[in-house]
């Protein structure tokens, strides 16, 4: 990674995180998408509970921003999807698709942030949550937390936990990756039929660099927005004002603060199509973008040759601020924040097939290979970048 990157205070591999929760309980397996325990809620040796936590990240900044430069607070209605999508698709990546209970916990500076902001980011998330019911998500929203703490906060947080229930022999472990495989990508950005309209796949990573590489030194005038200690040579080193028109008449605000795509209806109706069985592992390409399955392998090859086509704001991204493609890779989704591994491609090509029904542009990006330890491989304009767990 830069020193651009690390400098900023966000690090894709979150090596001191993981040592310090190394003593926690992983639940019944490890380098799940979300905690998997024995059956408290029913006491069901045959069933598992799953719990998962997350949140949008910096993205509520930029909303926080845009708002202050428009006077439009319905780009909060996003940051609540985000949040929910975040925990939804990672307990999906595990195999459940129905009957969750999700919760919000919001945190917010009372002096910056009036009520019409919280009541955007619930209306916006009961709205997503209805339209995800309508495919049979069964997602139960039950409130959450609110809390005042502008001596914590300095703009507003917005995080979420989900729990559900599933059947512990449906379970998809991402320890089944293994050579052989091939591996279906899912799109990120598009016209799916359950959004409204075009996404630019920005999904909730990397918003610090987008943030940063993008917008000009004019958002220096929001220290609210800063962290003091943060060198002012990484601040706002771009050309661009949120407002700025850059695709298609879309303001580039509107762009990066396209909420985060759910998978999880189009992977409802594969699972209720295809067998399980045919299914290994399926990877959410969050934190560590094309990265992100090193996570989860070892004494593989992960070799991504056919990458989705690279959307507008991605290469944007690039373009404005340099970032050298390798690292874009990991950090950014790229377009591709969904990967199923799996071996038959008749079966892969019945994925392709649904996932596009939806609206949701997917096809078989690459392929698994033996090796001495685990790695990725990323070829993008007939150049080859490699990384190692």
């Amino acid at each position: 990674m830069s020193d651009k990157y690390l400098k900023r205070g966000v690090s894709a591999k979150k090596e001191d995180v993981h040592k310090a929760i190394s003593n926690i309980s992983q639940g019944l397996y490890t380098n799940l998408f979300c905690k998997v325990f024995p059956d408290a809620l029913g006491g069901d040796a045959k069933w598992v509970n799953l719990m998962s936590s997350d949140g949008s990240g910096t993205k509520s900044i930029i909303a926080y921003l845009y708002w202050k430069e428009t006077g439009d607070a319905s780009v909060f209605r996003g940051i609540g999807q985000d949040a929910l999508v975040m925990n939804l698709d990672d307990m999906a990546c595990v195999g459940a698709i129905d009957k969750f209970l999700f919760t919000s916990i919001i945190n917010r500076n009372k002096h910056r942030i009036p009520g019409e902001i919280i009541k955007e980011i619930i209306d916006g998330t009961q709205e997503y949550i209805e339209k995800l019911n309508s495919y049979g998500l069964e997602i139960i929203y039950t409130g959450g937390e609110t809390a005042d703490v502008g001596d914590v906060v300095r703009t507003i947080s917005v995080d979420a936990s989900m729990v559900a229930r599933m059947k512990k022999l449906d379970v998809i472990q991402t320890g089944n990756i293994k050579a052989g495989q091939i591996i279906v990508g899912l799109a990120s950005y598009g016209n799916c039929v359950y959004e409204n309209g075009y996404n630019s796949g920005m999904g909730s990573n990397g918003l610090t660099s987008a943030r940063h590489d993008l917008l000009s030194s004019h958002y220096r005038s929001y220290p609210e927005s800063i962290e003091s200690l943060v060198d002012t040579s990484v601040q706002y080193t771009g050309n661009h004002k949120l407002t700025d028109r850059v695709y298609q008449d879309i303001t580039l605000g509107k762009l990066i603060l396209s909420p985060t795509m759910s998978y999880t209806p189009v992977l409802k109706k594969i699972f209720n199509q295809v067998d399980r069985p045919n299914i290994h592992s399926i990877v959410h390409c969050t934190g560590g973008g094309a990265t992100k399955v090193l996570h989860f392998v070892d004494k593989v090859k992960i070799i991504k040759d056919n990458y989705l086509p690279i959307p507008f704001l991605f290469n944007f991204i690039q373009e404005q601020s340099q970032t050298d493609w390798k690292e874009m890779f990991q950090v950014f989704n790229m377009g591709t924040r969904l990967e199923i591994y799996l071996e038959d491609e008749t079966v892969a090509q019945e994925i392709i097939a649904i996932s596009q029904s939806f609206g949701v542009d997917a096809q078989i990006i690459g392929y698994v290979d033996s090796s001495e330890k685990a790695e990725v491989e990323v070829k993008h304009n007939q150049i080859s970048y490699h990384y190692f767990a």
